[in-house]
């Protein structure tokens, strides 16, 4: 189907896109999607009760019911609305479009045994002996969009996941139980098993080869009878508001068992999209606002690896889906959002991945690589059908970016592959990906209190903290080594010609304000805190050589410190850093 321009979506988007389409035009769906409820948008139809093992609760009435022991080849998504009873199955969830991405409101009511403890984590919330009901105050915390409730009283596991959480909770108050309820114990060791630490290496690790990306994660038998096949990656949808699949098998265990077989995890999470396109969950068009979101996001995506036993070292790579880049103000708001997730990712120990569609998110980035203006991520994984495993993204991402291992392409999709009897619907990719270092990511560190002139044949701390940042902006390719030699007298130079600075070599403290300060201009003040709050910080002992904590709490010295700023560069001195306090900081005035 050709869509006009400002619908056309990467191809992992395209069956969300053609779902929404569908509404509009009123197009059938087909039978395997037969179950599908009316849109979101529906007018509310009276409650109606729903019961399972003696568990009893009301829904709207417009959901269907899916008995999935009646139904096992029903694919558990909840893009659309539905009360799914039973386990999800594995053919099930192998049946689901890979390009899946978005959420309705949805139940899932499952028998709570071997099969589903496993899902209990340190977010579900436990209802008492003899209730159906959790206290709703329990589970903080937890995933966004997800309420998970444990009824022991009557065997079951419950999990709520959608768009409208207070009408989630409405449904859950709704529960309760009958003579038919037959209980089952909660075993605490299932719960702590099923979030221990498992010892893994970071991931995707060093690859170069296809891997696939299912909308589910297969089970361990399913994943055992690909092992003929010749992927040897795998996309994992691990986290996010956006996420349409349930996600039955995907467990620390399961990590652990997949790695152990030489499995190489792609961990994707797919949450917030930009603001120009049709999802209900999107960034903001205020450009402080989005900063914000990109950071709890990353917090989110880092909480669920460290979950799953991912460790620090991995990639965590966001799904943002296609756009219409031609919108200045997505562009600016979506390349402000991935900025902060970048920057909150590498604050924790992880590496940032980004996948979009190459015509949208990938030219964007690509046209931003060099500026300094944004945190770049270090792996792309660009959606290009074009059918070719290579990393070959021109015109829209020259070859020299992102050209030490950090790619993934996205070459086909949306269809039923079979290997060792098992059929799962996937997209299909290239890697050719490694842990790093990569240009643009420097562990040296940069706190100090005081920010000295250093040029030429110095060498120490300061020079490691110069060279990381100008390789954080794409104007050093050496090697952090704390040695000013001539490699980084041409980097500087290169700096400061593009910031208008005089053209020394010498970072003064005009080029160390200039340096300190670069990325995106979210407003702060006080009560801020974080990773753009302790940049702020760093610039003002650069520019001024004030006395401050690096801590990332915007208080009272953060304060003065600024309005001191303010007042010397003639600007309002109100405290509060927003576009001028940034613009000057980062002209290292």
């Amino acid at each position: 189907m050709n869509l006009p321009r400002m619908w056309r979506r990467s191809p992992r988007a395209t069956t969300t896109a053609l779902t929404v389409l569908a509404t509009l035009a009123s197009v059938a769906l087909s039978t395997a999607t037969a179950t599908a409820a009316a849109p979101a948008s529906a007018p509310a139809a009276p409650a109606k009760g729903v019961s399972y093992h003696g568990y009893h609760v009301r829904v709207p009435g417009n959901w269907p019911v899916i008995d999935l022991a009646a139904h096992p080849d029903t694919c558990v998504r909840f893009d659309q609305h539905a009360v799914y009873l039973g386990h999800p199955t594995d053919a099930g969830q192998a049946s689901c479009p890979a390009g899946l991405v978005g959420r309705s409101d949805a139940l899932l009511i499952e028998p709570l045994d071997a099969q589903s403890r496993p899902l209990v984590d340190r977010y579900t919330r436990v209802a008492p002996h003899g209730s159906a009901k959790a206290p709703a105050t329990s589970g903080a915390g937890a995933p966004t969009g997800r309420i998970r409730e444990a009824v022991p009283a009557a065997g079951v596991l419950v999990t709520s996941v959608g768009t409208d959480q207070a009408a989630a909770q409405t449904v859950l108050d709704s529960a309760t139980l009958d003579t038919q309820a037959q209980a089952a114990p909660l075993s605490a060791t299932a719960a702590v098993t099923a979030e221990a630490a498992t010892t893994v290496a970071a991931q995707p690790g060093t690859y170069t080869g296809l891997g696939f990306d299912p909308c589910a994660a297969p089970s361990n038998a399913q994943m055992s009878a690909w092992s003929a096949s010749p992927f040897h990656a795998i996309g994992v949808y691990i986290s996010g508001i956006s996420a349409a699949c349930a996600q039955p098998n995907l467990t620390s265990s399961w990590v652990q068992t997949q790695t152990s077989a030489g499995w190489h995890i792609i961990p994707i999470h797919v949450g917030l999209q930009a603001p120009c396109t049709t999802f209900s969950h999107r960034v903001s068009a205020t450009l402080s606002t989005a900063a914000s979101q990109g950071h709890s996001e990353a917090q989110q995506a880092i909480a669920a690896a460290a979950a799953l036993g991912l460790p620090t070292g991995s990639v965590l790579y966001n799904d943002m889906e296609a756009y219409d880049q031609t919108d200045s103000s997505c562009s600016n708001a979506v390349m402000t959002f991935l900025s902060a997730w970048t920057d909150e990712l590498h604050a924790n120990g992880y590496l940032s991945g980004v996948y979009s569609s190459a015509g949208s998110g990938m030219a964007d980035l690509a046209g931003e690589y060099s500026t300094g203006t944004y945190t770049m991520p270090d792996h792309i994984w660009f959606a290009r059908w074009n059918g070719l495993a290579d990393t070959d993204a021109t015109p829209y991402v020259p070859a020299a970016d992102w050209a030490d291992h950090q790619r993934i392409h996205q070459l086909s999709g949306d269809t039923d592959e079979t290997w060792g009897g098992v059929t799962i619907n996937i997209d299909r990719d290239y890697l050719d990906v490694d842990g790093g270092p990569f240009t643009g990511v420097c562990t040296a560190g940069i706190d100090f209190s005081l920010y000295s002139t250093i040029a030429s044949g110095a060498s120490g701390s300061l020079v490691s903290a110069a060279q990381c940042q100008l390789q954080r902006q794409g104007y050093f390719s050496g090697t952090v080594d704390g040695v000013f030699g001539s490699s980084t007298t041409s980097a500087v130079q290169a700096f400061q010609s593009a910031k208008a600075l005089p053209v020394t070599g010498t970072v003064d403290a005009h080029t160390w304000t200039a340096l300190l300060s670069a990325g995106t201009k979210p407003t702060l003040q006080s009560g801020a805190t974080g990773v753009d709050v302790m940049r702020l910080q760093r610039a003002l002992i650069a520019a001024r050589g004030q006395t401050l904590d690096i801590d990332g709490d915007f208080g009272p010295a953060t304060t003065t410190a600024v309005k001191a700023y303010q007042t010397s560069q003639g600007l309002t001195s109100d405290g509060i850093v927003g576009n001028l306090t940034w613009t000057a900081l980062q002209a290292g005035k």
